[in-house]
């Protein structure tokens, strides 16, 4: 089973990289900092931000895992805890592929080879019959408008993550509490838990708390 799924991801990363001769690139592109800019930022903070996210993660649950540089952290801590998880980041599921007890989910739709993650563009769903106690999600942006996002393809494949979760855990480095204008995923009320570093702004973390959010703070 593991090879087979690593043969799929093999396969899918060829057809991302065939896509700017084809001429398909311009089309399937997320507006935001590509992947390979933003997973060397703060990578200190987000280590650990991933490891205390996984942290929270019970033995044999399952667990929805959105893409992003900070979430992708999680994936070293989850090894032993035979987790379902469905996600949409094939970074994710290539740092998941060792892990003997893990099992895998991917929604269909289309590679967006900037973020190597999978996004319907259709209007429909693409995603399993999955439903899941914990959504860790990251964020371009949080402040007092809610959780931010540079591309509305983006927002709407997170706005179907959300609506399959119990608890919406947010992971994001204390560089994203910016003043910032973009596509609002969902508002400060809709978030359980946030995990960040020890940069967090007072304001920030005033405003988190006094809409009932849990604040954890990374060490």
């Amino acid at each position: 089973k593991p090879a087979r799924l690593e043969n799929l991801v093999s396969a899918v990363r060829a057809i991302a990289e065939r896509a700017p001769d084809d001429g398909i690139a311009a089309a399937l592109s997320l507006a935001g900092v590509p992947f390979h800019e933003n997973i060397g930022r703060n990578r200190a903070q987000k280590r650990a931000i991933g490891r205390a996210a996984a942290s929270l993660c019970q033995e044999g649950e399952g667990v929805m895992i959105d893409g992003g540089s900070t979430t992708l952290q999680m994936c070293p801590d989850l090894e032993g805890l035979n987790l379902s998880v469905l996600t949409n980041s094939l970074h994710i599921v290539s740092a998941l592929l060792g892990q003997a007890g893990t099992k895998v989910l991917v929604p269909s739709g289309a590679v967006f080879p900037e973020q190597n993650i999978i996004l319907s563009v259709f209007g429909d769903d693409g995603m399993p019959r999955f439903h899941a106690p914990k959504l860790f999600m990251g964020a371009a942006s949080l402040g007092p408008q809610g959780l931010m996002q540079a591309d509305v393809v983006l927002v709407a494949a997170e706005r179907r993550l959300i609506e399959r979760a119990d608890q919406i855990i947010v992971l994001v480095d204390s560089s994203k509490f910016v003043a910032a204008s973009g596509n609002v995923v969902c508002d400060l009320g809709e978030i359980d838990v946030v995990i960040t570093d020890k940069g967090l702004p007072h304001t920030a973390r005033e405003t988190l708390e006094a809409h009932d959010i849990q604040v954890v703070i990374a060490d």
